[in-house]
């Protein structure tokens, strides 16, 4: 298929899923905003999905609707069941919103997708985690909506409720951010997809989780480059890595070509709000090549995703994996 098509299709399906989203709202607030006693709770819902969920690149949410498209027999393709995978990917997006408005509290950020964060918006404070839980339930009470009578929905519970448990310790979330974001934004999208369309095979799923954990974990790579190099612009956000002492990967690519004097520089400046000690930090990557040696890393990650994919998606429809290989590699936001 030709470019023009390919964008055409994907404009749709964007369309589509955005169209969606009132929807998703009604089925949360619809029953109680005009109740006395919970009417204010629920307009507080309303108002925390409508300002977090969208304005992202949503390629989480299309990504299950896309695969399942892909996945399912054109009998399965019912619109019921179109609509499950609508609601499956808009779960996704909330979780994703969940993790967003709690990890902007702990990193103290100011932006994130080109506007004020939830918690720096003025009356909201710290009450931002209590609407990061309520995020967080919506995607169960969407998930028994939408599929709690399927065969799948047990399925789809346990994916969900895997990524959930890794939330809440700091310092082991720090140790394992690689693997829960490469989880819930990669392999749970297509997991998902995969039990919606009836495919439940142990192997399959290894299989899919082989690929798509190494596209996260580049897509997590790649997410630290741009914390630095990215246009805000671009990225809806200003990146604070050097500043927030972050073990990103370009500065562990970075400690490992130092000199000892450059080594000094970097301990003298790294992890310090001053912009002139960040300025040093980011001369120093440019001295040492680090645009260069993220091009090569992206080049050679996706050779070796080529393998894979030529090795572990026998049994599924390969265009999956490239269609998501295609969003992430040379992305700028």
């Amino acid at each position: 298929m030709s470019g023009g098509g390919s964008g055409v299709r994907a404009a749709a399906e964007r369309e589509e899923f955005a169209a969606f989203f009132p929807q998703i709202v009604r089925d949360l607030t619809e029953d109680g905003l005009g109740h006395p006693e919970v009417g204010d709770a629920v307009a507080r819902l309303k108002q925390v999905l409508e300002y977090n969920a969208p304005g992202g690149k949503c390629n989480r949410g299309l990504t299950v609707v896309a695969a399942f498209r892909r996945l399912a027999g054109p009998a399965q393709q019912d619109p019921e069941s179109l609509r499950c995978a609508l609601a499956v990917g808009w779960c996704i997006e909330l979780f994703q919103a969940f993790f967003l408005v709690a990890d902007d509290i702990m990193d103290a950020s100011l932006t994130r997708r080109g506007q004020l964060c939830w918690y720096k918006k003025e009356g909201i404070g710290l009450d931002a985690i209590n609407d990061a839980f309520l995020l967080e339930s919506s995607v169960y009470r969407l998930l028994r909506r939408y599929c709690g009578q399927q065969p799948y929905y047990l399925h789809l519970l346990e994916l969900f409720l895997q990524v959930d448990l890794s939330r809440f310790s700091e310092q082991r979330y720090k140790a394992i951010v690689k693997y829960k974001t490469a989880f819930y934004s990669f392999y749970l999208p297509v997991a998902a997809a995969m039990y919606m369309a009836g495919f439940n095979g142990k192997e399959e799923h290894k299989n899919a989780k082989a690929i798509l954990l190494e596209m996260g974990e580049f897509f997590q790579i790649q997410d630290d480059y741009l914390d630095c190099y990215g246009d805000p612009a671009l990225t809806g956000k200003v990146g604070t890595d050097i500043q927030d002492n972050k073990c990103s990967w370009l500065v562990v690519e970075c400690l490992r070509r130092v000199t000892p004097e450059q080594r000094r520089i970097l301990e003298e400046n790294y992890g310090c709000k001053e912009p002139e000690k960040v300025a040093k930090v980011k001369e120093l990557y440019n001295a040492l090549g680090m645009e260069a040696a993220f091009r090569e890393y992206e080049e050679s990650s996706y050779r070796r995703l080529q393998e894979l994919i030529g090795k572990h998606a026998q049994r599924l429809p390969r265009e999956i994996f490239l269609d998501l290989a295609q969003k992430i590699y040379k992305r700028q936001k």
